[in-house]
């Protein structure tokens, strides 16, 4: 879930519902900007907050969804994108109103299996009717809560939202690789120092899968590639788990002896966030691209781009020295909308996808696997041209029966 596994909370509405004044109470902090005037929000707003034992929050207000005008278009616009990236929604009504424009907006909400709350704000100023509130959780199959930022504490809300997260069937970011090991095993992770590592510090899926490692009661240890050889042969410790950087699995694979499970960090982060059987599925048609075959690379953060980019230069240039045939690229960052249809591309290649959620990479990825379009990672990718996916799949029991 979420940036860096956070929950992205959206609270929906019309202009002056008190949207606002619900995302200061929950974040107890002056978030957004309150007033009295109708769409005093005019663009996403976006605050992080710790639910102590159950998540990380991304809690995000939006314009409200009646704006007018050219720019009022662009902002509800933009409300609309947002809620394909998100995984819980506060629907935020007031006066007992709820009409043609909120309905619309429930249908959007199913469309895209959001979870969502009604919350019936200004309750100090006009209580929920009783009739309204048990039509709505019939139909709706959502909370309805009477609220008033003003008078209450943020407790039912959040407790709200955490009730309809778990009825999903989630609960708090689940473990990494937290299945594949047990209480005191030691994982080897290789992380390469180049031009492409942050100065100064390692590259988030490396603290994530440490951060992970450290959960679950094991030792990680991190080496340089030209380190494993001596490190092993010193030591004479043979690891539970190796993991690497994707971009250096041709030379690191001959240096992990075949007993010790081998995968890498984009590949964990693919089985952890996006559609596993799918990219398992999509990977093997590189063997079937052709002369002309677009395809398209999904890098979902925002970086410099230097020669050894692993999406923009490296996986390209791979590509086609494996399949020697002409192949055109296109690379898109963050979560810019794709702008030609997904049809016209042979192939999708995602990066592991590790500053977006889970539900933002596979709602990314879902109408690409819909029209049969075959989707892969980079890190499964990278395993599958140098010769080595089926020892990366193994790890997961996906390798060699």
């Amino acid at each position: 879930m979420g940036k860096e596994n956070k929950l992205h909370v959206i609270i929906l509405g019309r202009r002056n519902k008190g949207k606002s004044s619900l995302i200061n109470l929950l974040t107890g902090q002056e978030t957004s900007i309150v007033s009295e005037v109708a769409g005093t929000t005019t663009d996403l707003v976006k605050r992080s907050y710790e639910i102590p034992g159950f998540a990380s929050v991304i809690f995000i207000d939006s314009a409200g969804f009646d704006d007018d005008g050219t720019l009022g278009e662009k902002r509800v616009g933009k409300t609309l994108q947002a809620i394909e990236q998100a995984d819980v929604a506060l629907l935020v009504i007031s006066g007992n109103q709820f009409g043609p424009e909120e309905r619309a907006l429930v249908e959007k909400l199913h469309k895209e299996e959001l979870p969502f709350i009604i919350v019936h704000n200004k309750r100090d100023e006009q209580p929920l009717d009783d009739n309204l509130q048990k039509t709505l959780e019939k139909e709706l199959g959502c909370p309805v809560i009477d609220f008033s930022t003003r008078a209450d504490t943020p407790e039912p809300v959040v407790e709200a939202i955490k009730e309809v997260w778990k009825k999903q069937g989630n609960d708090a970011p689940k473990s990494l690789i937290g299945d594949l090991l047990h209480p005191g095993d030691i994982v080897l992770l290789i992380t390469p120092i180049d031009s492409e590592a942050p100065a100064g510090r390692m590259i988030l899926p490396q603290v994530q899968v440490t951060r992970d490692i450290l959960d679950n009661h094991c030792a990680a240890i991190t080496l340089q590639p030209e380190e494993i050889t001596p490190f092993l042969t010193q030591t004479g410790i043979r690891p539970r788990l190796a993991i690497t950087d994707s971009q250096v699995f041709k030379k690191v694979a001959p240096l992990i002896p075949a007993e010790i499970p081998l995968t890498s960090f984009s590949i964990v982060l693919a089985r952890h966030k996006g559609d596993f059987a799918a990219y398992l599925r999509g990977t093997p048609h590189i063997d079937e691209l052709r002369d002309g075959d677009r395809v398209l690379m999904l890098e979902s953060c925002s970086h410099h781009v230097s020669c050894e980019d692993i999406g923009r230069h490296k996986i390209p240039r791979w590509l086609r020295e494996r399949t020697g045939k002409r192949l055109e690229f296109d690379f898109i960052a963050g979560l810019d909308a794709i702008s030609r249809p997904v049809t016209d591309y042979a192939m999708i290649i995602q990066c592991g996808g590790c500053m977006i959620t889970a539900r933002q990479l596979r709602t990314r990825l879902r109408p690409a696997i819909e029209a049969g379009v075959p989707v892969s990672n980079y890190g499964m990718t990278i395993a599958y041209l140098h010769g080595i996916f089926q020892r990366a799949m193994e790890p997961f029991g996906q390798g060699r029966s």
